[in-house]
């Protein structure tokens, strides 16, 4: 896969995806988005217009302010707006923080066509290449398992003693428990070979 990166716009390309801030338009659709229960299901719940636009602003501050973050996802082909993937620092208290997490959230008729891990693996390179982390996680649900698949198919690997119950879910509640997956910049290179943090206009081969 081909990534290219334009840091001063905060923006990555890959052969099918443009991951990039955040626009005004893409304030309907990613309400929408947030408001349909199938795509919400291992959430706690669904959002209001009000809590989806608080999360693209907050989303979009971050970019502008440190060059990455949770990017906005457009399909190349038809300038359509899909969803968010990008990289994020939780601030919630779990054994295993401080970390990056890399996050997605694609919209429905999206699904089942390998965005999501095409857009994480640009992310990811951008994690370990220009960032120069040690190491990237990611959570989610016990019962996600679409999730859980793609970070696999990234080489996250699970790590079964780090899974715990999210603390802004009460006890007995059916997300509360998540698994917990790791992948370190050694695991990235034995995988995808040496991330490079490159110019605009050039690319890194997988």
């Amino acid at each position: 896969m081909t990534t290219e990166t334009n840091p001063a716009a905060g923006t990555l390309r890959t052969p099918r995806l443009l991951l990039r801030p955040w626009l005004s338009s893409d304030l309907g659709p990613f309400a929408a988005l947030n408001a349909d229960p199938q795509v919400m299901e291992h959430f706690p719940a669904v959002l209001g217009r009000e809590e989806s636009d608080a999360f693209a602003t907050a989303s979009n501050e971050a970019i502008s302010r440190q060059g990455w973050g949770r990017w906005a996802l457009e399909v190349i082909a038809t300038g359509e707006f899909i969803g968010f993937t990008g990289l994020h620092r939780p601030t919630f208290e779990a054994p295993f923080m401080p970390a990056t997490e890399i996050a997605w959230r694609l919209s429905r008729r999206s699904w089942g066509q390998g965005y999501a891990t095409e857009a994480a693996r640009a992310a990811l390179g951008f994690a370990f290449g220009r960032l120069g982390l040690d190491e990237v996680v990611s959570f989610t649900a016990t019962v996600n398992l679409r999730s859980s698949a793609v970070m696999r198919r990234l080489g996250m690997i699970h790590d079964p003693a780090g899974d715990f119950d999210h603390p802004v879910l009460p006890a007995g509640h059916r997300l509360r428990r998540h698994v917990l997956y790791r992948l370190s910049a050694t695991g990235w290179r034995e995988r995808y070979g040496t991330p490079t943090a490159v110019r605009p206009g050039e690319g890194t081969g997988e």
